[in-house]
């Protein structure tokens, strides 16, 4: 395994280095393992094992390429590793929300368009006051989704995005147990939604922390 680390870090310097820039092919096996002083075995193992996190896209039968090393692509992994959380983990993904995601839609506040608040301000509309729960999620889902990507931070967007998936269920639960969570979360968005009409950036962070917080209470009561 340490040799296959040596291969790995050795492989990563090219690429921070820029001897490897995203979209380059790598030289041929004996060369590359011939430059960087590995076996051939070893320098095989690495690019396996970075193939799986997306460094490197290997492709049958043309060779082996840098990916783009776009964030999102490169934090697909963190998604894989994230859908093997246990339940008593939930508390610590939503913890990572509360600071994350207020931050995001407080950027958002100087960046959204009138024509995105006024697509989210229809989808708050199209919902209607008494959704079923599952319909709730799924459009809290794409509501955050939404205002996050305006922050115009792709890393952040996809950090979120990846964290989100744990705590669904936990507010699909919350939903079906506690009797005025539907309305409370529909009037946090709408809240949201108006401080970011409004510019105000603090505002906006703190209707985002509230909305993440009350879920993050309610699942603490409940163990």
């Amino acid at each position: 395994m340490a040799v296959t680390d040596e291969a790995i870090e050795k492989i990563k310097g090219m690429i921070v280095s820029g001897a490897l820039r995203p979209g380059d092919r790598l030289p041929k096996e004996s060369e590359l393992a011939a430059e960087l002083g590995l076996s051939r075995n070893s320098l095989r193992e690495a690019v396996r094992a970075l193939s799986l996190i997306r460094i490197l896209d290997v492709r049958q039968g043309d060779g082996t390429y840098v990916t783009s090393l776009d964030p999102q692509l490169l934090l697909e992994a963190v998604s894989f590793v994230v859908d093997f959380h246990r339940d008593d983990t939930v508390l610590e993904f939503l913890a990572v929300r509360r600071i994350l995601e207020p931050a995001a839609t407080a950027m958002a506040s100087a960046r959204i368009t009138e024509a995105e608040l006024d697509a989210l301000s229809a989808q708050l509309d199209a919902l209607g006051e008494r959704p079923s729960v599952e319909q709730l999620v799924t459009a809290d889902l794409e509501f955050h989704r939404r205002i996050v990507q305006s922050s115009g931070n792709s890393v952040l967007c996809s950090l979120l995005d990846g964290l989100s998936g744990p705590t669904t269920r936990a507010r699909i639960w919350r939903g079906l147990t506690q009797e005025d969570a539907v309305s409370r979360t529909l009037h946090e968005h709408r809240a949201i939604l108006a401080a970011l009409r409004d510019r105000d950036a603090e505002a906006a962070r703190s209707w985002a922390t509230v909305h993440i917080a009350s879920v993050e209470m309610w699942l603490r009561s409940t163990l």
